[in-house]
């Protein structure tokens, strides 16, 4: 989705959570539940924006139907390589419904858990402020 990969690559997080819909499902390459809504979507992306480093897209893949992308790209974490897929899925309005992340090699995806794990808190504080 070009407006995601955008908005991304120019640390603009408001402009993607504009893109979310309000039922969007998160699922964390690190996490075994999925995460329904948009706060909680929108901090958990603005955490991994501060855990990233080096973050680019190397390619871009759609679906025959518009709904479906696949955004591969490379970040570090720390002293850790790794490549990811942000796997995107839009509503009919064009707002996305679905975001999948996964990465690897495995000591990437440990390096990302424990640096997120590190901002629990902070996420928990930004979801429960924005549903205030």
């Amino acid at each position: 989705m070009r407006a995601f990969r955008e908005a991304v690559e120019a640390r603009d997080l408001d402009a993607v959570e504009a893109l979310l819909a309000e039922n969007v499902v998160f699922t964390s390459p690190v996490v075994f539940r999925p995460y329904p809504g948009k706060a909680i979507t929108a901090a958990i992306v603005r955490a991994v924006a501060q855990v990233f480093e080096d973050f680019r897209y190397e390619r871009e893949l759609a679906g025959a139907d518009g709904r479906d992308h696949a955004l591969v790209f490379t970040a570090r974490v720390g002293e850790r390589q790794l490549t990811g897929c942000d796997f995107i899925h839009v509503d009919e309005e064009g707002l996305i419904d679905g975001l999948t992340v996964m990465v690897r090699p495995l000591s990437g995806a440990q390096a990302l858990a424990a640096a997120m794990g590190a901002r629990a808190e902070e996420i928990a504080k930004e979801v429960e402020a924005r549903s205030a």
